[in-house]
């Protein structure tokens, strides 16, 4: 046998729990994660090596059916992508939510591709029904594997790795072998600063903000770091900063916390808010932020 390299695609509605499945599977946590939906919103790839094969693990935003802003638009051409180069996709669908999956299921269908069907969240329903889900689900794609999944449980995660392991193409690598991810150490910093947003912040808030991080600077036992709050409207500015300051810095906190843990380093961390007028209507700013469409 020769050395096996493939990309997994990620794919699901929002909040089914893809970025928690794509962490299980890269063993990094490499793609936020809270309760809220649209949590993602580039396309992250997680690179899990070993001496006979590459797996290039894509998580991608969740498709969003109605796209209310131009960053929702370009969120689904990343999606676009991954249904194109897909060498395996593991199709993420949440057991406990009604979905109208009919659109997407079609969408895979079409592309050929090998499908790995993970129903996700197995662990909140009746054992009776997993079986039916199973026997429905292997009806609506015919020639998919379908497995249980409790991602947060780590429930059948080997089971996973093993099936995509059989299905992997043989390839020479796609990354050099001591790389984990395509994206830039700034870049999981923002997003680790993002997830402290959408924790802390309800309702329209943490949806109408953008992190960026303007400097980073790395000495032998410090790394200094300021970033970025862009919000759409003033009004957001007086609600992230918080009275007396007292909401902005609790996000600082917990992201200071959460840096030093991925870059094991100490961190000083600087977060100053800025309005960018309906930022994800603008073609400049959306560029400025990374939402730069594939197709």
């Amino acid at each position: 046998m020769g050395h096996k390299a493939g990309y997994v695609n990620i794919i699901g509605n929002p909040n089914v729990g893809k970025s928690t499945l794509m962490n299980m599977l890269v063993g990094e946590k490499l793609s936020i994660i809270t309760s809220k939906a649209q949590t993602t919103r580039h396309r992250i790839l997680g690179i899990v090596n070993d001496d006979d094969y590459q797996i290039v693990f894509s998580d991608t935003p969740g498709i969003i059916h109605k796209p209310a802003y131009k960053m929702h638009e370009v969120m689904n051409s990343f999606v676009n992508t991954a249904l194109i180069d897909a060498d395996i996709i593991l199709f993420v669908v949440d057991v406990t939510e009604k979905a109208d999956l009919s659109q997407t299921v079609k969408r895979i269908n079409d592309t050929g591709v090998k499908v790995i069907v993970t129903l996700n969240k197995v662990d909140l329903i009746a054992q009776d029904q997993v079986q039916q889900l199973i026997a429905q689900w292997q009806e609506r794609m015919p020639g998919a594997v379908v497995l249980p999944v409790a991602a947060a449980h780590s429930y059948n995660i080997d089971a996973i790795r093993q099936h995509i392991l059989e299905m992997l193409p043989e390839s020479p690598p796609y990354f050099p072998k001591d790389e984990l991810t395509d994206k830039s150490m700034r870049f999981f910093v923002s997003e680790i600063i993002r997830e402290k947003v959408l924790l802390n912040y309800k309702q329209e808030i943490p949806y109408a903000v953008e992190v960026a991080v303007e400097t980073y600077e790395e000495t032998e036992n410090l790394i200094r770091i300021s970033a970025y709050l862009f919000a759409a409207r003033e009004s957001q500015k007086a609600i992230l900063i918080g009275k007396g300051g007292e909401a902005i810095k609790k996000v600082g906190i917990q992201a200071r916390q959460d840096i030093e843990t991925f870059v094991g380093k100490k961190v000083f961390l600087e977060l100053s808010v800025k309005v960018v007028k309906d930022w994800r209507d603008n073609e400049k700013s959306l560029k400025r932020f990374g939402y730069e469409p594939y197709m």
